[in-house]
C-alpha cells in the first residue's frame, strides 16, 4: 500500500541515519571515559576496545530508544511542513491512522530493545566487571610500571621504580622490553654501574606504623603459593602514627610478601550484573528496582512511538527544530523517571506493579489520550461535535420577512 510503503520507508532512512550518528558520538564518549580509566589504573590499556565495546552494547537499548524516538518525530515534522499531511488528512487518512505503519516498522526495534534490556544488559555489565576486577587483582608488583606511582592495596601501599633504572638494568641483564621487574637479584659492577641509586621505592601504612622502603634493586621470588620481593642494599624507616618515634634500618635484602587480590565475589551478585531470571526468583526490593528499570527499558520504547506521533506538530514560524526539541526534552523526562522510580522501589516506597501502572501506564494513558484528541479534534467525534453553520442573509435581505 503507498501510504504504508512510502511512510516506512522515510522512517528506514531516518532511523538509520539518527543511529549512526548517536552510535559514533557514544562511542567518541565512551572512548574518552575509558581512556581516562585506563590511565588511572582501572582498565588494561590493551582491553580498552572490548570495554568500551561491551559498554556500548550495554547502552544500545537507549540508543536504539531515542534513534526511534528521533526518527519518528523527524519524519512527521518533514511531512507537516511539505503538507503532506494535509493531504492524507484530506484523503480520508486521521491521525490515527498513523499508529499501525509506525509500530509495523518499530516492532522488530521494540524486540531487539526488550532483549537488550532484559538479557544482553547484566551481561555486558558483567563482562566489563570481570575484565576490570581481573586486571586489578593483579598482584602489586605485577601494577608496576617503572617511572609512575602505583597504588595499591586498597590504598594501603604505593610503590615506585625508576624509568631509567629499569632500562638500565634492562639494557644490562637482556631482559624483554615489555617486563616490569625491579631488577637483578645480584647485580654485577657493570649492572651496578648502569643504574644509579634509589632505584625502588615503597611506601606502606600497616598496623598504625608508616613504613618507607628504598632500595637499589630487587628480585621477585615464588615460594609455594606465596610470592615475596626480594630488595637489595637499601634502608627501611618506620614512623610510629601515635607517638611519632622513628626508626632508622639499613639491610643488604630484606623481603617483603606480595599476594594477588581475588575477584569480589560479592560485587558479582548485585542486581545489575544478575540475569533476569535470577531477579525474578529473588524477589526483594533491590532486584526489583533493577527489573523495573529493565522492563521499563522496554515498555518505554513502546511509549515512545504514541508520544512521538501524538506530540509531533509544526509551527511555520517556528520550524523543524522545535520538533527536535521536543523529542529531547520527552526522552530525557522519561527517563529521568525511570531513574527515580528505581530508587523508590529500591527504597519501598512504591510497589514493582504500581510503578508500572503509574509510570509507563499513566504515560501510554495520556499519550493515546492526546492522540485521540487531535485526530476528532475533541473528546467527542467530528460527526457528532459538528455543527451547522448557520447561513447570513444578503445585504440586501436583511430584517425582510
Amino acid at each position: 500500500m503507498l501510504f504504508d510503503s512510502s511512510l516506512r520507508k522515510e522512517l528506514g532512512r531516518s532511523f538509520g541515519a539518527t543511529l549512526v550518528v548517536l552510535i559514533t558520538i557514544v562511542m567518541t564518549m565512551m572512548l574518552i571515559r575509558t581512556l581516562g580509566q585506563a590511565s588511572a589504573g582501572h582498565v588494561n590499556p590493551s582491553e580498552i576496545m572490548l570495554v568500551m565495546g561491551f559498554t556500548v552494547l550495554g547502552h544500545l537499548p537507549t540508543i536504539l530508544t531515542l534513534s526511534l524516538f528521533v526518527a519518528i518525530t523527524a519524519t512527521l515534522s518533514r511531512m507537516y511542513m511539505a503538507s503532506e499531511m494535509v493531504v492524507w488528512f484530506a484523503s480520508g487518512r486521521g491521525l490515527l491512522a498513523f499508529l499501525p505503519p509506525l509500530l509495523r516498522f518499530a516492532w522488530p526495534v521494540l524486540l531487539g530493545i526488550a532483549v537488550l534490556a532484559l538479557a544482553v544488559w547484566p551481561w555486558t555489565n558483567q563482562q566489563v566487571r570481570e575484565l576490570r576486577e581481573r586486571y586489578e587483582s593483579r598482584g602489586d608488583v605485577d601494577r608496576v610500571a617503572p617511572g609512575q606511582f602505583i597504588e595499591s592495596a586498597g590504598g594501603r601501599r604505593v610503590l615506585y621504580i625508576d624509568k631509567k633504572a629499569a632500562d638500565a638494568v634492562r639494557s644490562a641483564t637482556g631482559a624483554p622490553a615489555g617486563r616490569t621487574d625491579f631488577g637483578p637479584a645480584r647485580p654485577d659492577a657493570e649492572a651496578e654501574a648502569d643504574a644509579p641509586g634509589g632505584n625502588i621505592f615503597i611506601a606502606a601504612t600497616e598496623k598504625g606504623r608508616e613504613i618507607v622502603t628504598s632500595a637499589r634493586g630487587g628480585r621477585l621470588q615464588t615460594q609455594g603459593a606465596e610470592r615475596f620481593v626480594i630488595l637489595d642494599q637499601g634502608q627501611r624507616l618506620e614512623t610510629d602514627l601515635e607517638t611519632g618515634e622513628m626508626r632508622l634500618s639499613e639491610f643488604r635484602e630484606y623481603g617483603a610478601r606480595v599476594s594477588a587480590r581475588s575477584l569480589d565475589s560479592a560485587g558479582l551478585q548485585a542486581p545489575r550484573y544478575r540475569s533476569t531470571l535470577a531477579l525474578l526468583r529473588q524477589p526483594d526490593r533491590n532486584n526489583q528496582a533493577e527489573f523495573s528499570w529493565r522492563l521499563g527499558l522496554a515498555l518505554a520504547a513502546l511509549n515512545c512511538v504514541v508520544i512521538a506521533l501524538a506530540g509531533t506538530r509544526v509551527n511555520p514560524r517556528v520550524g523543524r527544530s522545535a520538533g527536535m526539541v521536543f523529542s529531547l526534552f520527552a526522552f530525557a523526562a522519561y527517563y529521568n523517571l525511570l531513574n527515580v522510580g528505581q530508587s523508590w522501589v529500591a527504597s519501598g516506597k512504591v510497589s514493582l506493579a504500581a510503578l508500572l501502572c503509574l509510570l509507563h501506564g499513566g504515560i501510554f494513558a495520556a499519550a493515546l489520550g492526546a492522540l485521540l484528541l487531535r485526530h476528532w479534534g475533541g473528546w467527542l467525534p467530528r460527526p457528532w461535535a459538528r455543527q451547522p453553520a448557520q447561513s447570513v442573509p444578503p445585504d440586501g435581505q436583511k430584517g425582510a420577512a
